[in-house]
Parts: C-alpha cells; sequence; structure tokens
C-alpha cells in the first residue's frame, strides 16, 4: 500500500501496561506495529507465538495492543484479561471504536504497521503474520538506521510486569495424577507453568521459568506458553503437556530432568494439517491429551479435530474430524467438531468434550457419536437423560468407575454422565458463580476448567477463581487446596 500519515491516537483511551498515553508523534523514530484483536477472538489467541516470534526479532519494534470490547465487555475487566493473556506491551483500550475508524479496521484480528517517520506502510489480517512482515521490517530497520532516524532499545513503559508469586495460582487450566507416585500435576497456565503437589497441597516441584516462551531444557529454564491439558505416563515416568499457545506439545522427562518439545513448529497451523514427523509439523492449539494404545490423543481446539502421535515414532496426524466447525457425526474422516477442549478415554472409547457445541461426543470403532448436545446454538443447564441433557461450554472430563465427570464450564458445575444409563446429574456446584467451600450442592465454582481423580478425591482446577478445589465423594464436602512448601 502507498504510505500515508498515521493518523494520531485519540484522546481518551484507557492505556494498559504503560504509564502514560502514547501517541503517533512520541513514537517517531520507532517501528511500531498496531494489533487490532479482542480476548474473545479464537484466531487472535492462535496469532500470539508470531507476535512473541516478531518481539524476539525486533527488539525495536513497538507493538501496541488495541482492544475493542467484544463478550469481554459484559464484565467489564480489561485489567484482568489483559493479565490473564500474559500481555506485556502497551494496550489501548479502544471502547468506541474510534482507531478502528481511523485506521480503516473492519475485523479481528487486523495488524497496521507504521514506520519510524510516523506513515502507515502496511496494513494485514488473518494469520501467517511473522512471514509477511518481518521482511517489511527488516527493510525499515535498515533504511531508517542508515538515515539515523532510528530509536533503538525497548519501549520504557514504567511498570514492570507481575511474577508469578510463591504458593500462587493465575488461571489453572488441567490437573492430572501419578497416583503411583503420589503427586499432583497443575497447569498454572497464566503463569505458564507447571505446579506439582503432594494430596495436601505441598509444591514439590515446579517445572518451567514462568516467563512464557517455547525454550526446551531444564526444568527451571524451560519454558511453557498458557500450557493446559496434562497426561501421566506412570509406565514410562514421563509427563506430556499440551503447551496451548505455542501450538506444541512438550515432554516432561525425570530420567534427564529435562523438558522436549516432540510436536509443533511453534506457530500455528493454517489449516487443518497432515500427517509427519511431530516437529515438522504445525499445529493448532492443543487443548488436552489422553493415553490410549501406545498413541497420544490430542484434543486439537483451533483445528476443531482429534489428533493422535505414536508414540514410538513421534509421528502426528489428525485423527477425526474434518477440521470443519459444526458438530456433525458419523465416520472419523466426516465427522465436524466445534473446538474440543477435554478428551478422555475409559479403555475402549474416547469422549470429547466439544466446548464449541456445548456437547459430549464418543469416538468409538471409527465413528464419531454425540452423546449429549445438539448443536452449536444449544446450550443449557439440565439434568436428565442424556439427549435431553443441556450443558455450557464444558472445558474438561475425566472417567472413574464407569462414569464421567464433566467440567460444566459456563455453568460453574461438576457434572456426572453415566453410559449405561445415560443419566446426567450435577455433583457439585449450586451453579452460581463464586467462591465457597461446603456441601457440594451448595459450594460455589468459577468456570471450572479440569478435573482428576486423586487418591479417591477430586481435584478440580477452578479457572476462575485461580485456585484448586477438592471434592470428596464420600462426604460430600468441596474444600480448597492450599499449597506450600
Amino acid at each position: 500500500m502507498k504510505p500515508m500519515a498515521a493518523p494520531d491516537f485519540p484522546p481518551g483511551l484507557e492505556w494498559l501496561n504503560i504509564d502514560r498515553p502514547l501517541s503517533v508523534r512520541n513514537l517517531s523514530g520507532r517501528i511500531v506495529l498496531l494489533s487490532f484483536v479482542t480476548f474473545t477472538c479464537a484466531n487472535c489467541m492462535r496469532l500470539a507465538p508470531e507476535i512473541r516470534q516478531l518481539k524476539e526479532t525486533y527488539p525495536n519494534l513497538v507493538i501496541i495492543e488495541v482492544h475493542s470490547p467484544g463478550f469481554e465487555s459484559v464484565a467489564g475487566n480489561f485489567r484482568e484479561a489483559v493479565r490473564r493473556a500474559g500481555a506485556d506491551h502497551p494496550v489501548a483500550i479502544d471502547r468506541d471504536r474510534l482507531l478502528w475508524q481511523a485506521f480503516g479496521v473492519r475485523d479481528w484480528p487486523t495488524f497496521v504497521l507504521i514506520d519510524p517517520g510516523g506513515n502507515v506502510v502496511g496494513k494485514t489480517a488473518g494469520e501467517g503474520l511473522y512471514g509477511r512482515l518481518h521482511p517489511r521490517i527488516d527493510h525499515m530497520t535498515t533504511e531508517f538506521e542508515q538515515r539515523g532516524l532510528l530509536e533503538k532499545g525497548r519501549l520504557q513503559s514504567g511498570t514492570a510486569p507481575e511474577t508469578a508469586r510463591e504458593g500462587s495460582l493465575y488461571r489453572p487450566g488441567k490437573v492430572a495424577a501419578d497416583n503411583a507416585g503420589i503427586r499432583l500435576f497443575i497447569s498454572d497456565s497464566g503463569h505458564h507453568r507447571i505446579i506439582i503437589t503432594d494430596v495436601s497441597g505441598k509444591i514439590v516441584e515446579t517445572i518451567g521459568s514462568g516467563a512464557a516462551g517455547s525454550t526446551d531444557g531444564p526444568f527451571d529454564e524451560a519454558a511453557f506458553y498458557q500450557p493446559q491439558g496434562l497426561v501421566f505416563d506412570e509406565e514410562e515416568g514421563i509427563l506430556y503437556v499440551a503447551d496451548a499457545a505455542n501450538h506444541m506439545i512438550r515432554m516432561v522427562s525425570w530420567s534427564d530432568w529435562k523438558v522436549e518439545t516432540i510436536a509443533g513448529t511453534g506457530l500455528a497451523a493454517p489449516s487443518a494439517g497432515v500427517a509427519g514427523p511431530g516437529t515438522e509439523v504445525a499445529l493448532n492449539t492443543p487443548w488436552d491429551l489422553e493415553l490410549l494404545g501406545g498413541y497420544l490423543y490430542i484434543a486439537m481446539a483451533g483445528a476443531n479435530q482429534v489428533w493422535r502421535m505414536d508414540l514410538a515414532t513421534h509421528e502426528i496426524e489428525p485423527y477425526a474430524g474434518s477440521g470443519r466447525e459444526a458438530l456433525v457425526d458419523g465416520p472419523l474422516e466426516k465427522a465436524a467438531f466445534a473446538g474440543p477442549t477435554g478428551i478422555v478415554t475409559d479403555g475402549e472409547a474416547l469422549y470429547v468434550v466439544d466446548s464449541g457445541a456445548s456437547a459430549i461426543r464418543r469416538i468409538k470403532r471409527g465413528m464419531v457419536e454425540t452423546r449429549i448436545g445438539h448443536s452449536p446454538e444449544d446450550f443449557g443447564d439440565l439434568d436428565t437423560i442424556a439427549r435431553m441433557a443441556r450443558i455450557h461450554h464444558p472445558m474438561g472430563i475425566a472417567y472413574r468407575q464407569g462414569s464421567l465427570y464433566i467440567a460444566d464450564t459456563h455453568n460453574h458445575k461438576i457434572k456426572q454422565f453415566d453410559p449405561e444409563t445415560d443419566w446426567v446429574l450435577t455433583t457439585v456446584g449450586s451453579g452460581d458463580r463464586g467462591d465457597r467451600d461446603g456441601l457440594s450442592g451448595d459450594a460455589r465454582l468459577n468456570e471450572p476448567n479440569g478435573l482428576v481423580n486423586f487418591a479417591g478425591l477430586w481435584y478440580i482446577a477452578d479457572t476462575g477463581n485461580d485456585a484448586v478445589r477438592v471434592y470428596d465423594p464420600a462426604r460430600h464436602v468441596v474444600s480448597t487446596l492450599n499449597l506450600w512448601k
């Protein structure tokens, strides 16, 4: 596009992660990337690794996120949403979409590139961001550096990014258990690390530096980016991690005390994907994991599919789902999912939480079948037989003694589903969002995500409360796990 003078930022914007309002004038001499995104846009989340790659490649680049109200405007808590996303660059809240109008933005995600002279030199939308922008940024860096017009060094924000506090969790996503070793694994997703505790909450190990990244290596140096699903292979002593925002599968080994990437390139797959060696295949937001018959099965939320990896060869391939976002049953390759975020097995079949369709799907003998749910537009909160039951944006699932346990996330409940009797019943939660221990029917959860049975108790990643809750099914009581060292 032909360069044009960038309009200045309108007054009255709310600024986060910076101690002063910014303007095009006071950014003179800097290469600026305006990132028009929103917290409820799945495509925006999938671009996070490319944004991070640009920041790492070009330390002089100033990235400004411009957020306009999406669904998050209901809560209105932009500061919390920014903290949850782990953004450490300046954020402008464009409530009236004045910046949208000034820069001619029509949809999320859109990116506008401004050169050090204050001119708009590019606008692009969608994925594949890094490949499109880095040649332009290379050229601008060389040109303005030769002319002596390039400001070097990172933009000083005047604010220090919040670091993980010892003994605290932030937006925990999933949990897994090593029952033989008496260890609970917690995806401390907002802190980009894995916490390991015993049944009492004593922290026995932390995996990950706490800084967002994709570095392999020793536990204290390795880096994750919003890790989610976990599954522990008790025979091999290996923990597998769905590193969601990195679009990677990571392997944690205690034989050498290291984290290793076994699948994913670090960039989001632009399509439904093809088979190949694990680290050569791009993935798209892996959210949960399960082991069955020598394979690691992956709920690939961004691709609307279930994938699997052969653990002997590390070859990875799409397993179920066409990639189209829908609720369609049928043969593996023709079925369709809508943002699967949980997966579990009963030893024979796979059960998948299809979040976007508020559904529970079963994969058995080469067929996908819906057990709970009707369509992406049909959700609610109704306990009854499965074909009539309603759940709302569930995120997690677990299996124990013939029953499935569902994290019914937007109903703030845990529900039990017996595939034999076909009944769906609430076991934990009043249905009101909150943070209250006590009898299971009166307890309040806040967007539960993952859950696991550990030593006879249910441990629940209560994401919205930044906590792990413990449900005792014998006493029908809910308590909160206190972490300590």
